[in-house]
């Protein structure tokens, strides 16, 4: 993977660092895009894009830290902008900015929940990766590259986690897997969906504690990118949301 460049937004912690650091693991250029930076700070949670680019690059890749605000689209357009003129294409597109922890996470009737997680979910989420693949689509088609989504499925759920809005969310996400695949296939851009498991990230281990038993690592998901980008037949699963660990047995790779 020397020289594949990769764009990973919300890269500056949770499962975004995670798949920046495996993919510069294999040697990729990898722009870890987010709007906490150590100059900009909106969390009191670990984590900048700073601090990723670097983990990227003490792995072997190229780790680039670029400040973007995803309720701004014209960060997003600079990114690409740079992108473009630095690199030419883009191999990999990982849209993953979210900001569904913003608010306390805890399911109950639509009607009890703060209006505010549409704006953290749907706008800062399911929009971000919209407005995202927009801007890199051009630069993907140069590359014929690979576009994942992260969120979330659970067939089996009436309501996913109890929660309307990010029920909608995740469901959305999976939706527009499916469209972007429609749209870039004929241009041999191939896009879907990865769905992570119970996930250690900064956010959770705030929550529930470091002790918390079982979850798996940041870099699980990072794996399956990993895994899905090296595969020369990817395209047999555009507009699929899978979950990460049917890739894991599916291509053989496991967690740290």
């Amino acid at each position: 993977m020397d020289g594949t460049v990769a764009v990973v937004t919300g890269a500056a912690r949770g499962i975004g660092r995670g798949i920046a650091l495996v993919l510069g693991e294999a040697g990729a250029i990898v722009y870890a895009a987010d709007r906490e930076s150590r100059d900009h700070r909106h969390s009191a949670l670990p984590g900048t894009i700073e601090d990723t680019a670097e983990q990227v690059t003490a792995r072997g890749g190229i780790g680039i830290p670029v400040r973007v605000d995803h309720d701004d689209d014209k960060t997003v357009e600079s990114l690409f902008e740079r992108v473009r003129v630095e690199q030419g294409g883009v191999d990999l597109l990982v849209a993953n900015a979210c900001n569904g922890n913003a608010l306390p996470f805890a399911g109950g009737p639509f009607w009890t929940l703060p209006l505010e997680h549409w704006h953290n979910m749907i706008d800062i989420g399911v929009r971000s990766h919209l407005v995202t693949a927009w801007y890199a689509a051009p630069l993907l088609i140069e590359r014929r590259g690979l576009v994942v989504l992260t969120g979330y499925a659970d067939p089996d759920a009436e309501v996913i986690a109890g929660h309307l809005f990010y029920d909608l969310a995740m469901t959305s996400v999976s939706r527009l897997a499916r469209s972007l695949a429609h749209d870039l296939r004929p241009h041999g851009v191939t896009a879907l969906a990865v769905s992570p498991g119970f996930t250690r990230t900064e956010a959770i281990i705030a929550t529930l504690g470091d002790d918390v038993p079982g979850g798996d690592s940041v870099e699980f998901p990072g794996r399956a990118v990993r895994a899905l980008l090296e595969d020369p037949d990817v395209g047999r699963h555009a507009g699929l949301t899978l979950p990460v660990a049917d890739l894991a047995r599916e291509y053989g790779f496991s967690d740290i």
